[in-house]
């Protein structure tokens, strides 16, 4: 039995990433699906390594009922070895990430994460909350959760997890 990796990957791993990252993190343990599918971020910048995720998506997720835990991190090329699905929070991360990938079957494995969401026009993003007010965290939540929500449904299709 293996197991799928997910890496959700934005600019500096506290804001967008995290979010869709707790929220996937959720909403497959709630299928019963936790010993199957892992699930991580990171980010392209190296400026918030090891720093918390930002307190107003922690806000956010705590009055939802979902954790932002852990630490922010960078996204190496060699990560690609270890995910099957990275899934980019903008254009702009989509472009670093295949410009990172060390090769044609790396490229493969970069998605926009609200490719995944049926609602979602096509090439959407998730925009980034950073600069702008709390309104901006919920909506960022609410735009993860429907695009992760998608993306398990694929991954369950893909990897035959019922």
């Amino acid at each position: 039995m293996s197991t799928v990796r997910l890496a959700f990957v934005c600019l500096g791993n506290i804001c967008r990433s995290p979010t869709a990252e707790a929220v996937m993190r959720h909403l497959v343990a709630q299928a019963g699906l936790a010993d199957r599918i892992t699930v991580e971020s990171a980010g392209l910048g190296d400026w918030h390594v090891g720093g918390p995720r930002d307190s107003r998506s922690q806000k956010v997720g705590r009055k939802r009922g979902v954790v932002l835990e852990g630490v922010a991190r960078q996204f190496v090329s060699e990560d690609f070895e270890r995910f099957d699905y990275v899934l980019a929070m903008d254009r702009q991360n989509q472009a670093g990430l295949l410009a990172l990938a060390p090769d044609a079957a790396a490229r493969a494995k970069v998605h926009l994460l609200r490719a995944f969401d049926p609602a979602a026009p096509p090439d959407a993003e998730v925009p980034d909350p950073y600069y702008g007010g709390p309104q901006g965290f919920d909506e960022v939540f609410d735009i993860c959760h429907a695009a992760c929500a998608g993306l398990l449904e694929q991954v369950r299709r893909d990897h035959g997890l019922g």
